[in-house]
């Protein structure tokens, strides 16, 4: 399960970043998975609550943002809701779909005292 390892990253950085600005406490951190990026949001989440016993971080929240995967095709150019089964394009079934949404795994705000 990489999902571990993406997590204990997303807690590492947040500590840091926490302790570089002085916190007191984290309340809440916030993070933008997307729909194609491969990562289990619901993994992400069951592993930060053991990530973040014993750190800085214990009582804070995650906060998760699933961001939709979409797309374009590059012959017709219409932009479309995709996800990692779609191949062609639904409009004139090329298989020239650019992903222009969905592939970010960003932390995006740590909420601190």
């Amino acid at each position: 399960m990489h999902e571990l390892g993406i997590t204990q990253s997303i807690v590492d950085i947040a500590i840091k970043t926490a302790r570089e600005q002085n916190a007191e406490k984290v309340l809440s951190v916030s993070v933008e998975i997307g729909e194609l990026s491969g990562v289990v949001a619901d993994a992400v989440e069951f592993c930060f609550e053991a990530c973040i016993q014993k750190t800085f971080l214990q009582g804070c929240r995650l906060i998760i943002e699933q961001i939709p995967g979409l797309g374009q095709c590059e012959e017709c150019g219409a932009e479309l809701k995709i996800d990692t089964m779609t191949f062609a394009c639904r409009e004139c079934g090329s298989y020239k779909l650019l992903r222009t949404q969905g592939e970010e795994l960003n932390i995006k705000e740590l909420e601190i005292e």
